[in-house]
């Protein structure tokens, strides 16, 4: 294949696909340019289905190289790199979240998306390689009924800029991606600063319109550089036939119908669980029993989707547009800094917050960012909240996507740190689930938050909405649909869109949408942000029952921070050769266990303690280091030694510390307003004094001090 290059003017940026120059051993590769960031994009597709499996085996990988940047690890261990970034396994989901709604149900053939950052300049790599995506699955002979592209819109100075730089990003009041096809929506993902929805909405429409060159772009990759596959290849592809639906609607059809009509959910999934067995158990050696059991899944998505649709039945029994039950409660946990347990019908989730000093923060170091971070929100989905049985591993990509999207929910409202001097991890268990426990989450943190006295802005809450349509829809918009406020397991498994929004009574903090269908009209994601505001409000008002607003007092176990800044040029006074005289206060005020101290480059100290005594002696004693002694001041300080004369041995004056690392000598003729004999008469080592300082020599170093003057 000739190498081939195809340039478009992309919403003022100019991005290029180039074709044909590398990885040509993959079913397609391309590069996609866009000012001097590279990201390379390889899909191969497996020519058989996988055995065994029951869902479409999409693997999306987005590859984070240091090179990128030109940067080294600056681990002195471990200098290439390892597992993925978070930043990194959001990307790649934000790659696949789009894409996956556009094969067919029943593709079981595997296919693996490649995406190499090869350089990186001013522009985000994520938007290119999800364009890099959808150009090379366009390239291969898989059933993808692309294409798709997206687009990053920012919202600075009043002003939509779309692409935004990375540096252009950090001042912006939204961070909105939205993918799509040329007539609909498929994905969106954003952050904002509690923006009025309509503002969202017009963001939206324009980054659809700003998209449209993409879509044209592809189709010409297609037309001019797609390898002649063989048509009937094309169309070689095992999806469940079918003849085994027909035998299972004859057997259980009417059995599921009334079991998804079955309001109590305990009592529904054990029935559908009966059936299940017993078509695995009649239909045994006849098919694959992979197939028997997502046939059977396919029959129980068609009637909850039919029986919401035509008999306006949900599950559970409730209004299209009603909530679950909701609770909220606080201090669950004695020992910790701040708790919630916010519950959803069976959806409930227990929110922890620590708090800690600055030095606490984490450190990011990536291909595209070296920073700190502040505010962590962690989710946790052990198994047992769905009520199954497997092995607790690391994290996985489903719990570092839900905890980064309650995390930007929360983000906006979270205090500045010159307001909040503090680093707040919130951890999110969750207990139970049965749909939309990342919203849940979002729910409980900001509780959790409250009852730890962290001054958030305004509370947050968030909503899923689910869709359902006549057929998917993916024809014909005007078919018969039904939006579904706060949607539950089942509806999630059965319908065709998980649309969430999070934010306060102002504005929108954060969306979360995907697809199951070819996409979402325009009118419909209008729609649907209505109903999520109406979800969102009835959720606060709930919360309130608990707390209506950050309590003023932190947790007692709680460390308390003292902040202040100090000269640049006394730092090293601080910090003393090897960090002894740091450590020496740091040990003189507890320990590491009771009080930290955090120096920041700029001169500002934090304090941390959780003995409030400990932490002000630890200040008292850093300002006394970086103090100046002045002529004229009372100071009270401690003897430290006699000083005598070298001659004649006899004691002339005392030495006193009057500041840390500052003293001073008080002559024998200073001590008394009568004549004394000797100093030892009248002052000993260790004797606390009142002095005033009468001079200071600051080219010999010596200060002199009187008692007799301090009185």
């Amino acid at each position: 294949m000739e190498p081939r290059d195809f340039a478009v003017d992309f919403a003022g940026k100019d991005l290029t696909i180039s074709v044909g120059k590398f990885a040509n051993r993959a079913s397609s590769a391309v590069t996609v340019s866009m000012g001097d960031t590279v990201v390379l994009v390889t899909a191969v597709v497996a020519n058989e289905p996988r055995e065994g499996v029951d869902f479409f085996p999409l693997m999306v990988d987005y590859e984070e190289r240091l090179y990128a940047t030109g940067k080294i690890s600056g681990s002195r261990f471990i200098k290439r790199e390892g597992r993925p970034s978070d930043n990194a396994i959001l990307n790649a989901r934000l790659i696949d979240r789009p894409i996956r709604p556009l094969f067919p149900k029943g593709f079981r053939n595997d296919i693996q998306i490649v995406c190499t950052v090869l350089s990186v300049g001013k522009n985000d790599p994520d938007i290119p390689a999800m364009v890099g995506a959808s150009a090379a699955l366009m390239l291969t002979h898989a059933p993808y009924k692309g294409p798709i592209a997206g687009i990053r819109i920012g919202l600075i100075d009043g002003e939509f800029v779309f692409n935004p730089t990375i540096e252009e990003q950090d001042s912006s009041e939204l961070d909105l991606v939205v993918s799509g096809n040329r007539e609909r929506i498929l994905m969106l993902e954003a952050g904002a600063k509690q923006l009025p929805e309509a503002k969202v909405i017009e963001a939206i429409k324009l980054g659809h319109e700003k998209m449209q060159p993409l879509f044209d772009l592809q189709e010409q990759i297609q037309k001019e550089m797609r390898p002649q596959f063989d048509a009937a290849h094309d169309e070689d592809i095992e999806i469940l036939g079918s003849e085994l639906h027909l035998e299972l609607k004859e057997k259980v059809g009417s059995k599921i119908a009334a079991a998804v009509r079955e309001l109590e959910q305990e009592k529904r999934s054990e029935q559908l669980k009966q059936y299940e067995t017993e078509v695995l158990s009649a239909f045994e050696g006849n098919y694959k029993q992979v197939d028997i059991k997502s046939t059977f899944g396919q029959l129980v998505e068609k009637e909850v989707r039919q029986a919401i649709l035509n008999d306006g039945i949900r599950p559970d029994g409730r209004k299209t547009d009603e909530i679950r039950d909701l609770s909220s409660e606080v201090s669950l946990l004695p020992r910790t800094h701040g708790s919630a347990l916010f519950s959803r019908g069976e959806t409930q989730v227990l929110s922890i917050v620590t708090l800690a000093g600055p030095g606490m923060e984490q450190l990011i170091d990536t291909m595209e960012e070296e920073s700190q971070k502040r505010f962590m929100h962690h989710y946790n989905f052990p198994p047992f909240s769905v009520g199954e049985v497997k092995p607790m591993r690391s994290t996985s990509r489903r719990e570092i996507g839900h905890g980064a999207l309650a995390e930007r929910a929360v983000e906006a409202v979270i205090p500045k740190q010159e307001d909040f001097p503090y680093t707040i991890r919130v951890v999110s268990e969750v207990l139970s689930s049965n749909g939309s426990s990342s919203m849940a989450s979002t729910c409980g943190t900001v509780l959790a938050l409250m009852d730890a006295g962290v001054p958030i802005a305004a509370p947050v809450a968030g909503i899923a909405v689910g869709l359902m349509t006549e057929e998917g829809f993916n024809e014909d918009a005007t078919k018969k649909y039904q939006l579904l406020t706060d949607i539950q397991g089942i509806e999630d498994f059965g319908g065709d869109m998980d649309f969430k929004v999070t934010g306060t009574e102002q504005g929108v903090t954060a969306i979360q949408l995907d697809m199951k269908v070819h996409g979402l009209p325009i009118e419909i994601v209008e729609e649907t942000f209505a109903k999520a505001r109406a979800g969102r409000l009835h959720v606060l008002e709930n919360m309130k029952t608990a707390l209506t607003e950050p309590r003023t007092e932190l947790s007692q176990y709680a460390p308390r921070i003292i902040s202040f800044k100090i000269p640049e040029d006394k730092i090293g006074d601080v910090i003393g050769p090897g960090g002894k005289v740091i450590k020496s206060i740091v040990e003189a005020a507890g320990g590491k266990a009771v009080t930290t101290i955090d120096i920041e480059e700029d001169g500002t100290v934090a304090v941390a303690s959780i003995d409030a005594d400990k932490g002000q002696q630890a200040a008292e004693t850093i300002k006394g280091l970086i103090a100046d002694v002045e002529v004229g001041q009372v100071y009270e300080g401690e003897v430290i030694s006699i000083q005598k004369n070298r001659m004649s041995g006899q004691e002339i004056g005392a030495i006193v510390q009057v500041l840390p690392n500052k003293e001073g000598m008080v002559h024998i003729s200073e001590i008394s307003k009568e004549r004394v004999p000797d100093v030892s008469s009248q002052v000993k080592v260790g004797q606390k004094v009142k002095v005033k300082v009468l001079t200071v020599d600051k080219d010999r170093g010596r200060v002199a001090l009187s008692i007799k003057q301090a009185e």
